[in-house]
């Protein structure tokens, strides 16, 4: 009587399993974050009030056709009477849902995204220490549309001057109100666009990574 309950057992057991199978093989994955196929890293910094959409499509072209990781950094202003390391939970509310964006853009495009947070007094400064601490082999960067938020000439003479690799600069035209951060984004308006050319380099590695800063800030 104990064999026959055993047979009976083993029997059910494999009923289960058979019609468990193919659910198993089946069952949905979850998306996993894409693989960079090279070492090559473009840096994409910017600022809250202004996220270009059209900077980060090209970005994003580059870095499909390169097999390169993304790198957008967030440049957080520091006031001069606060400790660099102070929390800013005000403008962490503006930068991290718009990394958060990047991060969906580049997933969609099938790119590998690292993303950063770096601190200043002024953009200028924060962007010094991005470009100081960060390893990367070409900046994206979008240009203030005539007068508007975002690097000025400024800035981007600044950068030519002081960053390795190679230097990418999008200016929208005067009609153009591409950024991420605001409600509507106009389609049809094409950017003007000016690609600079410095001898190939690394930056240096480090820098603090987003998980890292939104564990300090308040």
């Amino acid at each position: 009587m104990t064999v026959a309950l055993t047979i009976a057992v083993g029997l059910l057991a494999i009923a289960v399993a058979a019609l468990a199978a193919p659910r198993l093989l089946h069952r949905p994955r979850r998306p996993s974050a894409p693989a960079a196929s090279t070492s090559r890293r473009i840096l994409f910094p910017f600022v809250a009030e202004d996220l270009s959409e059209r900077a980060l499509g090209a970005a994003l072209r580059l870095a499909v056709a390169e097999g390169a990781t993304l790198v957008p950094v967030f440049l957080a202003r520091v006031p001069l009477d606060l400790p660099l390391d102070t929390p800013l939970p005000r403008q962490c509310s503006f930068g991290v849902p718009l990394l958060e964006v990047i991060e969906q853009r580049a997933t969609e495009a099938g790119v590998p995204v690292d993303s950063r947070i770096e601190r200043g007094r002024n953009r200028r400064h924060a962007l010094r220490r991005a470009i100081a601490e960060e390893r990367f082999d070409r900046i994206v960067i979008a240009a203030a549309p005539h007068g508007g938020h975002g690097f000025d000439a400024e800035d981007v003479a600044w950068l030519i001057d002081h960053a390795r690799g190679e230097i990418v600069v999008l200016r929208p035209s005067a009609e153009a109100h591409d950024s991420l951060a605001s409600p509507a984004v106009p389609s049809g308006v094409r950017p003007e666009t000016v690609a600079l050319r410095r001898p190939e380099g690394d930056g240096r590695k480090g820098g603090v990574s987003r998980v890292g800063e939104m564990a300090v800030s308040r």
